[in-house]
Parts: C-alpha cells; sequence; structure tokens
C-alpha cells in the first residue's frame, strides 16, 4: 500500500522524500543517535539515500515495516523532525520503533508524530498490541512512552542487541482500548530554594562528593545496607536508581547545594510515595555537618510535598541512637510516633528505629 498522509495541522506523518535525505544523515550522525539506535556506523551520504529510496520503500512493500517521516516546523527553518515506524509482528502485534533529528528533540515533534502513528495503527491497520522497546537507560525514549500511555512491563534481561552485544531492554506495551496518556505518576526533581541551601537534581558531576560522604565511618555505620567500600560506579547506580523511582512515582532524590558555587552538601529523597504518604531520607556530607544544611533541606522538601503532592502525611524514619538524624526530625517540627524494633540495619546489625510524622495541617503551625 502507498504511504498515507496524516496531519494534526502542524505535525505531519508522510512517506519519506529526497528532501529528507540530509536530516537522516545528520539524526543518524548524532551522538545520541548512535548510542541508543541501531543506526549504521559508519554512515554516509548513500546510507542516507539508500534508507529514504530503497529500504523505508522496500519495507511498505513487504509489509514488514510501515515507516513514516515527521514533518514538523523547527527553530531553524527546517521541517524533517525524524522517522517513526510500526513493525509488523502478526496476530494484531506490532513493534514501535522512533528517532529524533538533533533539531526536534524537546519541541513536542516526536510524540504528536506518535500520536497519528498509533491511531492509524490501532484504526486502519487493526493492530490490538503495541510493544515499545528501549536499551535500559534510555530515559528520553522511556518518558516518550510512557507520555503515550505505554506500561513498563519489565526488563529483559540481555535480551537486546547494541553495537554487537546483548544488554538489558525495558519493554512495555498499549492496548487499543486503552487511554493514551499517562497511567502513572512521574516524578522530577525540581529546583527548590531553602535557608541557605539550593535543592537540585543530582547529577554525575556530584559523583566524587557523593562518594566522599557514603565513603565517611559515621554515614557508613547507620546506613549499614550501603556498599563498602563505596566507589563512583556505586554513586552512578544510586542516581540511576532515583531516576527509576521518578519513572515510576514512587519517590526523587535532590543534591542540597551550596547557593554560592553549587558543591553538594548533602542528599534528601523522598520515597514510598503515595497518593497519601512519602518518606524522607538524608545524609550530609561530613565537611556540612553541624550547619544546619539538613535541617532546611527537610523542611524545604516537606513544604514542597504538601503543595505539591498534595500528600496528607511524610514520615521521617531513624535509628533511635542515631541522635543526628533524630534531632534534624524533632527540630522541624516533626512528632515522634514510637518505636520499631529491629527495623534497620546499621553496621554492626539490625537496630531499633525513631518514628517520626507530621500531618499537613499541622505543618504551618509545627513549633
Amino acid at each position: 500500500m502507498d504511504t498515507p498522509t496524516l496531519t494534526n495541522g502542524t505535525t505531519t506523518i508522510r512517506a519519506l522524500a529526497d528532501r529528507d535525505v540530509a536530516g537522516v544523515l545528520e539524526q543518524c550522525l548524532d551522538p545520541v543517535s548512535i548510542a541508543w539506535t541501531q543506526v549504521p556506523v559508519p554512515f554516509g551520504v548513500q546510507d542516507a539515500v539508500d534508507f529514504v529510496h530503497e529500504i523505508a520503500p522496500a519495507a511498505w512493500a513487504d509489509g514488514s515495516q510501515w515507516i513514516f517521516c515527521v514533518d514538523h516546523p523547527l527553530a531553524d527553518g527546517s521541517r524533517y523532525a525524524g522517522n517513526i515506524a510500526l513493525r509488523d509482528e502478526g496476530h494484531g502485534r506490532a513493534e514501535i520503533a522512533f528517532g529524533a533529528h538533533p533539531a526536534a528533540r524537546g519541541t513536542g515533534a516526536m510524540e504528536a508524530g506518535l500520536r497519528l502513528l498509533l491511531g492509524w495503527g490501532f484504526g486502519v491497520r487493526d493492530v490490538q498490541t503495541v510493544v515499545w522497546r528501549a536499551n535500559v537507560g534510555n530515559w528520553a525514549s522511556r518518558k516518550l512512552a510512557w507520555r503515550l500511555g505505554f506500561r513498563v512491563d519489565g526488563v529483559l534481561r540481555h535480551s537486546q542487541v547494541s553495537r554487537g552485544a546483548l544488554v538489558d531492554a525495558w519493554v512495555g506495551t498499549l492496548l487499543a482500548d486503552e487511554p493514551r496518556s499517562p497511567t502513572t505518576r512521574w516524578l522530577t526533581s525540581p529546583v527548590l530554594e531553602g535557608a541557605g541551601v539550593r535543592l537540585r537534581p543530582v547529577g554525575e558531576d556530584d559523583v566524587p562528593r557523593v562518594v566522599e560522604a557514603c565513603s565517611d565511618p559515621r554515614t557508613q555505620h547507620w546506613l549499614g545496607a550501603m556498599p563498602s567500600p563505596y566507589t563512583a560506579e556505586h554513586a552512578l547506580g544510586w542516581i540511576e536508581a532515583s531516576t527509576e523511582k521518578q519513572a515510576t512515582g514512587r519517590g526523587t532524590t535532590w543534591a542540597v547545594a551550596d547557593p554560592h558555587d553549587d558543591r553538594l552538601l548533602a542528599a534528601i529523597s523522598i520515597f514510598d510515595v503515595d497518593d497519601d504518604e512519602c518518606e524522607i531520607g538524608y545524609w550530609a556530607h561530613p565537611d556540612a555537618r553541624g550547619r544546619g544544611v539538613v535541617r532546611a533541606a527537610v523542611e524545604t522538601v516537606t513544604s514542597w510535598s504538601f503543595a505539591d503532592l498534595g500528600l496528607s502525611r511524610v514520615r521521617i524514619v531513624a535509628a533511635v541512637d542515631n541522635a543526628a538524624s533524630c534531632h534534624v526530625a524533632e527540630a522541624c517540627g516533626f512528632r515522634r510516633t514510637g518505636e520499631e524494633r529491629l527495623a534497620t540495619r546499621v553496621r554492626t546489625g539490625l537496630a531499633d528505629v525513631a518514628l517520626y510524622d507530621v500531618l499537613a495541617p499541622e505543618w504551618p503551625t509545627r513549633q
């Protein structure tokens, strides 16, 4: 069948044409495309020509893939935003694939194009299930799939080929009768200003400071499940795990930074987030202790949790003998509600914990 042309008035999906060759070449030479897709390396002009004039039309002719160009007005005056496809897997199933031109990222062009594609696939082609796959770590692809309503069904270990190696892959599905909108909350770490501190997302530049803090004997003692020795690889894994919690709506993490030089002073997280409550956890770099940094961060995050997430209760749990951590909770106005025996692991074994919480109506008038 001929490639149809579909539009929402701004974004159009259509057959690839000779005018798209330059855009295809630029996209396939882009480092992000090379990292997360299987574009051939090296990739030259003739490869772009072959894709536009041979590979895409042949896929339409044999029914293996329905490949479209995403046509969208871009800031530089060009219109090639990338290409998208449904790969027919038979029995009413198709795999979705997409790659964006660098100039189109963040413009909404790919989401608009994919919505047109999904509507056509479910409607005209009678597809019942669309499968999405991406290498673990490709957060841009995962977030776009999330916005389209895909549910991440799990991780397939060493199931996807990437540059000659087998890597873990996320897999998700969207059914024909499901809404094309997010089914879960995706949390972020917005920049928040506190008393003498600035809370911002944690990044790779923070890794040396994270390693220093998490290698400190005091941190190691009270956070007994923390790896020892603690390495840069562990820090990167911790950042990745925080991003996973964001993507599932279960939590998020901030770097507590010096507002003058942006140096990491501490870290604070919310986790076990549901519709009603969350828990806060924190640690401080040794050179930031005793300066009120963590207290300011806890107050800032608690206020944000009530105001922005609409929670009813915020909790803190600390080992009963961890005087510094308990002091932070009490100084912030959290109420000690009890203890739980042997509920946490410190470096020397299991330990009792003190339970603290504060309710939303109490927070403005806390002592």
